[in-house]
């Protein structure tokens, strides 16, 4: 069937239409590797903001290679291509059979590669010998006798198949691109929109999802996840469709029996793998196998990857502690990862997400970790209000922390908040600290708070001299003990010591209403500036005495004995008061301990059937043979003409001018004198 010549065709046909749909998907392909494809909406929300979040999501670039646009470029460029080849291939077929015979004197004489000689031979017999050679040398002839001038002639042509390089990159374009529209989601979006299928809500249990919310395991192509933690199994994949999703179902069942993971010194994965009984739904017959990164499972046309790993529904028993009332409140209760649970403390209503679990963590525990407060020592936070503090030098110092579980602590107005805590202490210079990230979007990096831990390993001290800072009573008993220790002798009047207890009453006040930054706020607007240095180090020295006193006195009320001043508590001192600042900061009142953990690991595999990966494949071949014949086949034609008077005109061409042909015919050229120059036959 012949294609009717039109400009429309002419332009989809034209080579500079092909060229610029292929500058389009190069263009596409650069942003789908840019931009993660297939995440979900979330992701790319906090990624990009509310702002530039719906232009790309209106420009496809969260899933390029599915968007409509894309499909109609391949499309578009398989018709071009097509087209192409159906009005060039007819025509270089042709050309390759056609030796280009009849060539005259004047057309020989206009050939770059040229040449006169003479012969002692008849034409028709020069002629065969040449040939004869020609034929050594890889070329086909043909020879046709002029009759009525005497002359003839031969028309020689090798390396014509440097012209199938043509047809076979073309070809290559067209099976790789509708191999791209089999694999593309087009099939999917003729089922939703002639077959009756309607996307679903993601929140919706399996056992609920209707029937037009389901693939059936003959559809043409798909690409899926299957969530399964260890000990279940699962004959249904999910696709996701942006913000809803479908169900497909498989031909087998999957069940994960183990799941493997061995990591790096880094804390990086090495190695990921999933042991898995696979139960085919016709026959019923199992069998067990191994699945892991780069070695898929192939079963009855489904591709099975291990994509990933998450947590599988880990049990954990979490213990609250109330950062912000004067008694010490504590509230045990038990959860798993994935569930949302509804808390009722001290007098709010909270809900719980529980979100992830890590069994261990490889973390930069440098001391200039980010921190909810900010600084590092006590002064320093102090400083960082005034706006005098310098920029700390952030260190690197990688050390495994141990279990941690992440949450979100959503309150009455549905206002939430992530936090990332750690079950067990990490040692910084000495001192074992409970460190507990926040932050208030996933956009935002986690900032810590550290809970020191006293000499018994537990944070009963730190929650003990919280309840003594924040009980009004007990911060003027402290005041008092600290003025009557901090000043003594016959010089001294107890009017002095008088209003130094009512100094460090007033300090421990300020700093209950909100921490390190109360203290700047109180500086601010009552020292001058030029002074406010010296000041707060004199309230600062203050304050920590009078919080040594309310330590004291916290042990006393708890029938524990007095301790000794020693440079490590003190140190602890600090760190209760910097942890005391941060509580401040920390968004909610509670901190979740985590006591113990039951883990339960989950793979996350991704399931496709890929009937056009077999033709991307043939068309990749094709491709590299292709580009191989076109670069390494060179078409060279040679013409001869052969005069009764002895003279021999020899010309020739190629289709790419080179060094090596121009050596090639001068070669030819000597044999051919030598052969003509000789009456015997050799």
């Amino acid at each position: 069937m012949r294609v009717a010549r039109g400009p429309w065709t002419d332009l989809l046909s034209s080579m500079r239409f092909a060229v610029s749909l292929l500058s389009v998907i190069a263009l596409a392909s650069v942003a789908g590797t840019v931009v993660k494809q297939g995440e979900p909406y979330t992701t790319y929300v906090n990624q990009f903001g509310p702002f530039w979040f719906p232009a790309f999501e209106a420009a496809g670039l969260y899933a390029v290679y599915n968007a409509p646009w894309f499909i109609l470029v391949l499309a578009f460029l398989v018709a071009s291509v097509s087209l192409c080849l159906s009005r060039n291939a007819p025509v270089m077929l042709r050309e390759m059979g056609n030796f280009r015979a009849g060539r005259r004197d004047q057309s020989l004489r206009l050939l770059a590669h040229k040449a006169e000689i003479r012969s002692v031979l008849t034409p028709i017999d020069g002629a065969r010998r040449i040939a004869a050679y020609l034929a050594t040398q890889g070329f086909k002839a043909r020879i046709a006798q002029e009759e009525g001038e005497g002359a003839a002639s031969l028309a020689a042509k090798a390396g014509s198949a440097n012209r199938l390089g043509y047809l076979f990159a073309h070809s290559a374009v067209v099976a790789i691109c509708i191999g791209g529209l089999l694999d593309s989601n087009l099939p999917l979006r003729a089922r939703l929109w002639f077959g009756g299928k309607t996307p679903i809500e993601a929140n919706m249990l399996m056992s609920e999802v209707p029937a037009s919310a389901r693939l059936p395991v003959d559809n043409l192509s798909f690409r899926g996840n299957v969530f399964l933690p260890e000990g279940q199994s699962s004959a249904s994949a999910v696709l996701n469709l942006k913000d809803r999703i479908l169900i497909q179902d498989l031909p087998f069942t999957l069940a994960l029996k183990k799941f493997h993971i061995e990591h790096y010194s880094s804390g990086q994965p090495r190695l990921f793998a999933s042991d898995v009984v696979v139960t085919d739904r016709d026959s019923g017959q199992s069998f067990e196998t191994r699945i892991e990164v780069n070695k898929p499972l192939i079963y009855r046309g489904i591709s099975t990857y291990q994509a990933s790993f998450e947590d599988g529904g880990t049990r954990l028993q979490l213990v609250g502690h109330h950062l912000l009332a004067p008694e010490a409140l504590a509230l045990a209760f038990d959860g798993r990862i994935g569930e949302a649970l509804e808390l009722k403390y001290a007098g709010a209503q909270y809900r719980v997400e529980l979100a992830g679990f890590r069994p261990f963590n490889i973390e930069n525990v440098s001391e200039t970790d980010p921190s909810i407060g900010t600084g590092r020592g006590w002064l320093d936070r102090v400083r960082a209000q005034l706006g005098s503090a310098s920029q700390a030098r952030v260190k690197r110092e990688l050390r495994n922390v141990g279990p941690s579980f992440s949450y979100k602590l959503r309150d009455a107005a549905g206002q939430a908040r992530e936090y990332n805590n750690y079950m067990l202490p990490v040692q910084l210079e000495g001192r074992w600290l409970l460190v507990t990230g926040m932050r208030e979007s996933s956009a935002e990096p986690f900032r810590y708070m550290r809970i020191p831990m006293d000499e018994n390993g537990r944070i009963d001290s730190f929650l003990a001299l919280r309840g003594a800072l924040l009980d009004e009573r007990a911060r003027a008993q402290a005041a008092r003990r600290f003025a009557l220790d901090a000043v003594s002798g016959p010089a001294i009047s107890q009017t002095m010591r008088e209003r130094l207890a009512i100094s460090a009453e007033r300090t421990l006040e300020t700093f209950a209403r909100g921490g390190y930054r109360s203290i700047a706020e109180f500086l601010e607007k009552s020292v001058p500036e030029p002074e406010r240095e010296q000041a707060a180090a004199v309230i600062l020295r203050v304050l920590q005495g009078a919080v040594w006193e309310a330590w004291q006195q916290a042990r006393v009320r708890a029938r524990e004995p007095r301790l000794e001043i020693s440079a490590k508590r003190a140190r602890f001192v600090d760190d209760a008061l910097n942890a005391l600042s941060d509580s401040y900061h920390y968004g909610v009142p509670i901190y979740l301990a985590l006591r113990e953990f039951d883990e339960v690991k989950a793979s996350v595999f991704q399931v496709s059937r890929s009937p056009g990966r077999n033709i991307v494949y043939i068309g990749c071949g094709l491709l590299v043979l292709g580009v191989f014949v076109m670069l390494y086949i060179r078409e060279r034609r040679l013409w001869v003409r052969l005069r009764p008077d002895g003279t021999v005109l020899l010309g020739a061409s190629c289709n790419r001018k080179t060094i090596d042909f121009d050596r090639e015919f001068e070669r030819h050229r000597d044999a051919i004198a030598r052969l003509l120059a000789n009456d015997r036959v050799a």
